[in-house]
């Protein structure tokens, strides 16, 4: 999954694809590089980032989606906003990606009459306030995949199928410390609800992409310092059955999962 924000202020790549042309072309770049899903964000979910009124989202993500519809990848739109879920599929959007775990009033009927798929992440807080504070968990894997199970829940009760579903469990978001995240990383398939006899489990979508918990653990400063250590986060991610990789560098993951795909059909020929 290539990450397309179209913000200003987006904590790697705020501001370089606010224009239209300037997007686009990054979209078809991300297709080239081998992206199978391009994710467009039209407010910023950095720890700390203001708010976008609903107005300014739908004017940066809405032409967008219409532009890019018919390119031949699904199209995820990264929104909490039911007004936008709406406008965003009318437009030819495929999948939302909700931080919020479709908590928000009348984010399920957004969706739920729509063959959309849908993200369900775990957040605990909001960008505003996340990352202050005491962040206190139990078990933060065990927490997480206990969230998720009860927003899952939530939306079948709705109607929606459970096959439309994939979970995120939310590196960074209200996971304050080095600890919490990479506890969740190791152990990623727990993240996930335990499926029921005759379920296929859930996919998982995993986003560590330059994030700072990449920071924590090798020094680097700046979002841009962190590339290998993403591709080193993904490849962890695909080992552990992340079936979605949300990332700013495509072509870079890209290579390093085929590098692990080989391997993985090695050891396999091996038995």
């Amino acid at each position: 999954m290539g990450i397309l924000n179209v913000t200003p202020d987006s904590f790697s790549d705020g501001g370089r694809y606010v224009a239209r042309d300037d997007a686009l072309r990054q979209a078809e770049r991300m297709l080239t590089d081998g992206a199978d899903i391009l994710d467009i964000g039209g407010e910023s979910t950095r720890p700390g980032a203001p708010a976008v009124p609903v107005e300014q989202e739908l004017e940066r993500v809405v032409p967008l989606v219409e532009a890019l519809t018919g390119i031949g990848v699904p199209l995820s739109i990264d929104t909490y906003k039911p007004e936008v879920m709406r406008a965003a599929l009318a437009a030819g959007g495929d999948l939302i990606n909700d931080i919020w775990g479709f908590r928000q009033p009348g984010a399920i009927e957004a969706v739920r009459d729509s063959r959309c798929g849908l993200c369900v992440m775990h957040m605990l807080g909001e960008p505003q306030t996340m990352q202050r504070g005491e962040i206190d968990y139990g078990d933060v894997v065990e927490d997480v995949r206990t969230f998720l199970q009860a927003r899952v829940d939530a939306l079948t009760q709705a109607g929606i199928a459970r096959a439309r579903i994939c979970v995120d469990p939310g590196f960074g978001f209200g996971k304050a410390t080095r600890e919490h995240n990479f506890a969740l990383l190791a152990r990623l398939s727990e993240s996930a609800p335990t499926p029921a006899a005759g379920q296929a489990p859930l996919p998982i979508l995993a986003g560590m992409s330059r994030k700072s918990m990449l920071g924590a653990v090798t020094g680097r400063k700046t979002p841009g310092e962190r590339v290998a250590a993403s591709i080193a986060a993904a490849v962890c991610a695909a080992e552990r059955g992340a079936a979605i990789i949300r990332v700013h560098d495509v072509a870079e993951t890209v290579d390093a999962l085929k590098v692990w795909a080989a391997v993985r059909e090695a050891q396999d020929a091996a038995r």
